[in-house]
């Protein structure tokens, strides 16, 4: 086996090594135990336990653990029928359910480790534990699970538990997920006073003013580079009806992500009414049941969605007026509010929420344009993910199995991808994730590596095809004759609210000068020196550069603290000898050095040379 197998085999192998450790130690008569797969850096299994686990409870499973691995047991594979395997598990209900829902025809096997212990598993497992003794785990966390994600169904304990070939391997990831922990965008963004969660509005975020500014920042730019390659920006409506939603497909295929509204509130409360007369009057029950069944058809025939996605607003701009074969490929981009309902438990700081403005572009081109289009669009994204220093790897994701169309649509979009990307990125230098496209199109998935080598799915660009057929889009050719545009949806950073997470992480907060959230910080030696810092600012508020100072009568050490736990990219000290000679002494972020005697007009420039860049460094020392 391959290293990666090898791990797979381990990890899966530990999974049955923690659910015995589990059952020991609570008896096996008050553990019920689900499932146990392999995770990125371990594995994890789900019980339901007489008590709560708690991080008291992490080195008695640990030392279990290694108690069952130094009796060297057995590790035997059985196959069995399914009224076998239906007595084997008796009183274990998850593992029943699951013996239930296998097809009739389907080969099951169990695993004893030792003579005492069985699971229900595929498999593959090590021939002995002693196999396992040289490997090296630790308990992570215990947090709450649903049986089978479904909210509905039975609350569980989920252990999650790292593991790793040898002892370096694991020392090294914990040295990687202290840094991560620091990293974490969610903390960083407490700290620096960047956004915050309120629960009267779940995974919608509050920009804070520095975070705003971030994200203006970074807003600004995008516009910049859109403007240069050809794109206008539209805004649309961000409640529409449902026949909308119906037209292009999302109905179908995303209602359960879309939140839903009456358009008239006093259906509701009058619903509420008939509710209550339904219990106060027993009588007149039928009569009452007839009025709420023509409610609900009312309420259905005026529901409106918040919109998840752009792409209609864009086609409604686009049939506004005839367009010529000349007019193409028009390009429409838009940073509107969209909003998509997720689960609760799947909500994840700016990574996963409900509300968010995704950095949205819908391109209608010609077949002919598709080419040339897609490369442009990959042009942007060099430049754009340049600009933040992050690496950019391509993936082509194909036909799902909820697709929308004809499948020869379908194998005309993605042999026209393939060939782009073989084109670009050479034959065999992306990956192919089958079965992963929209359901409206394929997509070519752009996927960045940060500082710590963790990688992200960040922009996407789809081929539509489908889209254009549902809302009848047309343009009309050089002979006369009418065809359809296709559709290229794309975004570069995914969404912006997603995008600043990963940024934070990656920067660790220290964003690079031209994106920070102030610029530069003023910081005068004494009172007397307030003016002069005044002037500064000023200045440099006036050629555009983000300033901020602190006149307060306190210590100027506090002052700079502050600013340097902000991770302000330059702080400006002035006392009487820079008020006399119109210079600053600077402070550079990260640095132990200092720039001393830095005219005005020099460090405005240098300001402005850091902006019009957009270099991720600092410039450190002048001419």
């Amino acid at each position: 086996m391959d290293r990666e197998e090898l791990l797979s085999v381990y990890r899966h192998s530990l999974a049955h090594v923690l659910a015995k450790a589990v059952i020991e130690i609570f008896g096996k008569d008050k553990v019920q135990y689900a499932i146990g797969p392999q995770i990125a850096d371990g594995f994890y299994y789900d019980f339901v336990l007489p008590r709560t686990v708690t991080n008291e409870d992490f080195k008695a499973i640990e030392d279990k653990m290694s108690e069952i691995l130094k009796r060297k047991e057995d590790w035997t594979r059985k196959e069995v029928s399914r009224d076998e395997a239906l007595s084997m598990f008796e009183g274990q209900k998850f593992k029943t359910e699951l013996i239930q829902d296998l097809p009739e025809d389907e080969l099951i096997t169990v695993y004893y480790t030792g003579d005492d212990f069985v699971d229900l598993c595929r498999g593959p497992h090590v021939d002995n534990s002693s196999l396992l003794l040289s490997s090296a785990f630790q308990v992570k966390s215990v947090s709450g699970a649903y049986w089978r994600g479904d909210e509905k169904r039975d609350q569980l304990q989920r252990i999650y538990v790292y593991a790793f070939p040898d002892k370096k391997a694991l020392k090294d990831h914990l040295t990687m997920v202290k840094e991560a922990l620091e990293r974490d965008h969610k903390k960083i963004g407490k700290e620096q006073e960047l956004f915050y969660f309120d629960e009267t509005a779940p995974g919608m975020p509050y920009f804070l003013p520095r975070g705003w500014r971030l994200f203006n920042a970074i807003l600004s730019y995008w516009r910049e580079i859109h403007k240069r390659h050809g794109y206008q920006e539209i805004s649309g409506p961000v409640l529409s009806k449902k026949e909308l939603w119906i037209t292009s497909g999302h109905w179908d295929h995303y209602k359960e992500n879309m939140f839903l509204t009456p358009a008239d509130s006093e259906i509701i409360l009058t619903l509420s009414e008939k509710l209550k007369a339904l219990e106060d009057n027993k009588d007149d029950q039928s009569r009452i049941l007839d009025e709420l069944k023509e409610m609900t058809r009312s309420m259905e025939d005026n529901l409106y969605c918040l919109k998840p996605m752009n792409c209609p607003n864009a086609i409604k701009v686009y049939q506004l007026k005839t367009r010529s074969y000349a007019d193409l490929p028009i390009r429409y981009n838009t940073v509107d509010v969209v909003h998509r309902k997720e689960k609760s438990g799947e909500l994840n700081g700016l990574f996963r929420v409900q509300m968010f403005r995704q950095d949205d572009s819908h391109n209608l081109v010609r077949e002919d344009q598709i080419g040339d289009e897609i490369e442009d669009i990959m042009s942007i994204a060099r430049e754009i993910y340049d600009a933040f220093g992050l690496k950019c790897g391509m993936e082509l994701s194909t036909r799902p199995d909820d697709f929308m169309g004809d499948i020869e649509v379908w194998n005309k979009a993605e042999a026209a991808l393939k060939d782009i990307l073989d084109r670009t990125q050479g034959e065999g230098n992306y990956e192919i994730n089958e079965g992963d496209g929209a359901f409206y199109g394929p997509k070519i998935d752009l996927k960045m590596t940060d500082s710590l080598g963790r990688e992200w799915q960040m922009g996407t660009i789809q081929l539509d095809f489908q889209l254009p057929q549902n809302f009848d889009m047309k343009y009309t050719d050089s002979d006369g004759k009418a065809r359809r545009p296709v559709m290229i949806h794309r975004a570069m950073l995914g969404s912006f609210e997603r995008f600043i997470g990963i940024i934070t992480e990656n920067f660790k907060g220290a964003f690079p000068f031209w994106a920070a959230p102030e610029q530069v910080a003023i910081v005068p030696i004494r009172p007397e020196n307030n003016d002069y810092a005044e002037k500064l600012v000023s200045m440099l508020d006036s050629a555009g550069i983000r300033v901020v100072s602190d006149l307060r009568d306190i210590n100027m050490k506090e002052k700079i603290k502050e600013y340097k736990n902000m991770k302000v990219p330059y702080i400006a000290v002035v006392g009487n000898q820079e008020a006399e000679n119109g210079t600053v002494s600077l402070n550079i972020r990260g640095s132990n050095r200092q720039l001393r005697d830095v005219t005005c007009d020099r460090f405005r420039e240098l300001c402005l040379e850091l902006m019009s860049s957009h270099s991720t460094g600092l410039i450190e020392e002048l001419d």
